[in-house]
């Protein structure tokens, strides 16, 4: 076998276990709530991370100011509880016309 093959076998079979250990352990762990809360924030924070890097970024460089400002749009948008369809219909359409406009 190659050292490819190994190596997704053992990711697997880690992938595995992880997802099996919730449903062994659910009720025999208990964690603290204090646990919980920054476990919960953690997440919140990994996934703003995630969109901030996704909404400025490119390859390896800055993805211009049109993405940025359509992301901004959507999260405006989103705060004031609009429709999931107008969030993202309006954050593309600003994305557009920005682009269209030349700004990059």
């Amino acid at each position: 076998m190659s050292a490819t093959v190994v190596m997704i076998l053992a990711l697997a079979a880690g992938t595995y276990a992880f997802r099996l250990a919730g449903p062994v352990l659910h009720g025999r762990v208990e964690v603290p709530a204090r646990v919980q809360e920054l476990l919960s924030a953690g997440a919140v924070v990994l996934l703003v991370a995630l969109l901030a890097t996704g909404a400025v970024t490119e390859g390896a460089g800055f993805a211009g100011w049109a993405r940025p400002a359509g992301v901004l749009v959507a999260v405006l948008l989103a705060w004031r509880r609009a429709p999931f369809v107008v969030v993202v219909a309006a954050a593309a359409g600003v994305t557009a016309v920005l682009r269209a406009l030349g700004v990059q």
